[in-house]
């Protein structure tokens, strides 16, 4: 099946089990891999025909920037739940949710929850 891939989106967000966390806030990086066909897509060079991925990049936006989450668990099933419903093209999608600045007392590069779901 054919992607969509919008890598390193990054936003300011609330989301945390930690009262710290929903004060301050912190970073996010939301990667997605969108599965549709875009083959009429590409024989048409029409936008109607695929998946606007700046109307995508807005959804995330407003969910990781004006919702707040305690898991990214729930953070990343809303993001995927909110694209397969308002993107009917997306048949599968994989959503990774990095949270690089992780109250953990230690060196990491991020941690991050990555899910898969489908329409069926």
């Amino acid at each position: 099946m054919d992607k969509i891939i919008l890598d390193g989106l990054s936003f300011y967000g609330y989301h945390g089990a930690l009262e710290e966390e929903n004060e301050l806030g912190q970073k996010f990086i939301i990667d997605l891999e969108l599965k549709c066909d875009l083959k009429e897509a590409g024989s048409t060079d029409q936008l109607k025909k695929s998946v606007n991925y700046a109307q995508v990049y807005q959804l995330v936006a407003d969910i990781c920037q004006n919702q707040q989450y305690k898991l990214l668990e729930a953070l990343a099933e809303n993001i995927a739940k909110n694209i397969l419903q308002d993107f009917y093209l997306v048949e599968e999608i994989l959503v990774k949710v990095k949270k690089p600045e992780a109250p953990i007392k230690g060196i990491f590069n991020y941690v991050a929850v990555e899910i898969e779901r489908s329409r069926s």
